[in-house]
């Protein structure tokens, strides 16, 4: 049983992060700096919003995300004509009315702008909750969690056999990649984002590659990734360095188009939307070259992340049959390169942690939590003011902590 210090010590984190996380709830980074957020005063029109998001203001940003697919064009992942019912289990007590966790979870949900919050453990829904005017009808931009999804269309392509191997060049299947930074690159080192190409990913300087990346002039006859990204230059030896760069899964997703022969949504629906039974068709932003950016911008609804979590948990199985390699998510899902930050690791597309648990993680607070030792998926949807806030961070992890800790505590129970 999890003793009464550990708990305190939990719980008293748990408190502080959402507590620190508070006192930024009036700052918002945009992309060119920081600016005061001023809330609206009516609700904002999606087709009238600023072309970047990085400009938007919370209020916008609450509007937009939920509207994604208004704002920006984008293709239609087709769900099929049956619906995985997501069961119900015994709501978690201690985050319910009265529970000792109550106030934290609604300050957790007000502070941290969260919009969407769901918690499967052994596959049935323990807790629920919805918050910015949004429900279980809406759909939610996953903004980075894209890249793991893309990640196991990369799987199934190589289940499918139209990819041959991870170690194959990339060039192979993105003939437009030849004579480039990316000619000695594998399938293996996009996974992994460990290119030795140079990116830069910063959402405040304007010059980075992530600002400049959607508005450069697209060569004639490309894909508007591929014109960008052969444009780089080599700054290590491929499998050498680590740095996280969007435009490689944007490749990654050009790459399974090529090998496949199909649309990115085309394929994900397909392989997953369809026959696992997603509850609402999902949409898939497209960039000037109407190609899926790869990696990012996924209209969802909050209950289809959670079911994307639990078919990644049960190991990407269909029926009783996996639409990925045996192996694949083990490989996926554990630590193939270090980042620099104690304990936590990158595999190909997730980002790893060494208790085993891994994640798909988007700015402004996107997040599927899986943990396979606890058999739980936790999907967080929120419209935090930053793109990225290291307290916010922190304020997740106590909650995810918290969670653990209940689960732990009914386990030892039940051994009673």
């Amino acid at each position: 049983m999890v003793g009464d210090n550990g708990l305190i010590m939990r719980r008293l984190r748990f408190e502080t992060a959402i507590t620190v996380a508070a006192c930024l709830s009036a700052i918002c980074l945009v992309a060119f700096g920081l600016v005061a957020c001023t809330p609206s005063s009516t609700t904002p029109d999606p087709r009238s919003l600023p072309r970047s998001s990085f400009r938007w203001n919370e209020a916008q940003l609450e509007v937009g995300f939920a509207n994604w697919d208004v704002v920006y064009p984008g293709r239609k992942v087709a769900r099929g004509p049956e619906v995985s019912g997501l069961p119900a289990g015994a709501p978690l007590a201690s985050f319910s009315a009265g529970g000792r966790w109550e106030q934290e979870l609604d300050r957790f949900m007000a502070d941290q702008k969260v919009a969407g919050l769901i918690v499967l453990h052994e596959g049935r829904v323990r807790l629920e909750r919805y918050g910015l005017g949004y429900g279980v009808t809406g759909r939610w931009v996953s903004q980075s969690v894209a890249k793991s999804v893309t990640s196991t269309l990369v799987g199934a392509a190589v289940k499918d056999g139209f990819i041959s191997s991870l170690d194959d060049p990339v060039t192979r299947y993105i003939p437009g990649l030849r004579g480039s930074a990316y000619d000695n690159v594998s399938v293996r080192h996009l996974l992994t984002m460990t290119s030795g190409v140079r990116w830069n990913e910063s959402y405040t300087d304007p010059k980075s590659d992530i600002a400049r990346f959607y508005s450069a002039r697209v060569e004639p006859g490309l894909e508007a990734t591929v014109s960008y990204m052969r444009g780089l230059p080599a700054e290590a030896e491929p499998g050498t360095k680590w740095v996280y760069k969007t435009g490689e899964t944007h490749l990654l997703g050009v790459l399974v188009s090529s090998a496949t022969g199909q649309t990115l949504s085309g394929y994900l629906s397909a392989k997953i939307w369809r026959p696992y039974g997603m509850e609402q068709s999902a949409s898939w932003t497209t960039d000037r070259t109407d190609h899926e950016l790869a990696g990012c911008c996924l209209q969802v609804a909050s209950r289809d992340y959670a079911r994307f979590g639990q078919f990644v948990l049960d190991g990407g199985r269909i029926e009783g049959r996996s639409i990925v390699p045996d192996g694949w998510f083990e490989a996926a899902t554990r630590t193939q390169v270090r980042i620099g930050a104690p304990g936590r690791g990158y595999g190909y597309q997730w980002w790893t942690s060494d208790d085993g648990s891994f994640r798909a993680i988007g700015i402004h607070g996107q997040l599927i939590h899986i943990d396979p030792v606890r058999r739980l998926v936790v999907a967080i949807n929120s419209a935090w003011p930053e793109a990225t806030n290291p307290q916010r961070s922190a304020a997740t992890a106590g909650f995810l902590g918290a969670i653990a800790t209940v689960i732990d505590e009914e386990t030892e129970r039940t051994k009673q």
